[in-house]
């Protein structure tokens, strides 16, 4: 039967087949480099340290690598991790693909695109309309295979799509109650707001930041990409509207210290605002509970204050 890390119990020896999420080199206090590791599969992911590395394990083991991983299920600091005895790359003639070890969005894209699609007809202001269809098209591919983030929420193949489609569902209820809101503001602010990852992230294997992500980061970057639309389908960026529409974009981190240049000075961008943190909470919980036995608390959820979830003994099932 084939194990998978969701099986993995602490203290338990394992050898099984995984997929380098993530590599970074880093210095101990002796001045030796190491390796900060973290493995994947299709039931979640775990962290280790391959201490003493060489050159040619720098070389070999990097993200998007398939290995064989050796090692004792191990606990530091409330979160899981792995202790590392023995580690070697898969070889091509073992078949195994990249595909089998990343987690999925539980939507196909085409799923997706045709609930998104059809909503867009609901942007009844001509120049939101316009510019986010323009954006869509124009980030198509990237945005229904790129994850959200590269870690925290919604960090699985086709999550950028699944957290803005979770959010348009969640707009449009709110919506419908409070029918002050302009559904077609927010609903626009909503497809728009995270667009920028598909230039700030790197893809959804071996997820890292690029150079415009680390520099500029994805609300800038989204906020240009505005601009440059209103440019090729002549609207004045100076129109209140379009003002109105990149405000609710550049406020959605809420707080100036979490990267929004302004914060939410429009009803829309603070529900806005507001209906991305409970997504994205909502994921990170449910991702940490998966992982919990019931009775018992998850690990520590670092984009929630480190804080531990309790899963309740009669939670005998959660999907994500």
């Amino acid at each position: 039967m084939t194990v998978h890390l969701s099986d993995l119990k602490t203290g338990e020896a394992f050898n099984i087949v995984v997929l380098i999420k993530q590599a970074d080199v880093r210095i101990a206090k002796n001045g030796k480099r190491f390796i900060s590791l973290t493995f994947q599969d299709r039931t979640g992911d775990i962290s280790g340290m391959l201490w003493d590395a060489h050159d040619e394990d720098i070389a070999q083991f990097s993200s998007g690598q398939i290995v064989h991983l050796t090692g004792q299920r191990d606990v530091y600091n409330g979160q899981p991790q792995v202790k590392i005895t023995g580690v070697h790359l898969a070889k091509a003639s073992e078949g195994f693909q990249v595909g089998q070890f990343t987690t999925q969005a539980p939507l196909s894209a085409e799923q997706m695109a045709t609930e998104i699609n059809q909503e867009v007809f609901n942007i009844d202001n001509a120049k939101w309309n316009r510019i986010v269809r323009f954006l869509l098209q124009k980030h198509q591919a990237a945005f229904y295979q790129h994850p959200a983030a590269k870690s925290n929420h919604h960090d699985f193949a086709g999550g950028l799509a699944f957290h803005t489609l979770s959010m348009m569902r969640l707009a449009k209820q709110i919506s419908q109650q409070y029918t002050q809101i302009n559904y077609a503001l927010l609903l626009s602010g909503v497809l728009l707001h995270d667009l920028g990852k598909t230039i700030e992230l790197s893809g959804p294997v071996g997820t890292e930041y690029t150079l415009p992500g680390n520099l500029i980061g994805h609300i800038v970057l989204i906020d240009e990409e505005i601009v440059l639309a209103c440019a090729a389908l002549k609207i004045d960026p100076a129109d209140e509207d379009v003002m109105l529409l990149r405000h609710v974009v550049l406020a959605h981190h809420g707080l100036l210290e979490y990267g929004s240049p302004e914060r939410p000075k429009l009803l829309e961008a603070e529900v806005l605002h507001s209906i991305d943190e409970m997504d994205a909470s909502i994921n990170m919980i449910t991702k940490a509970l998966t992982k919990t036995a019931p009775g018992e608390f998850s690990e520590r959820i670092f984009g929630l204050d480190n804080r531990r979830f309790y899963r309740p003994k009669s939670q005998a099932e959660i999907h994500l």
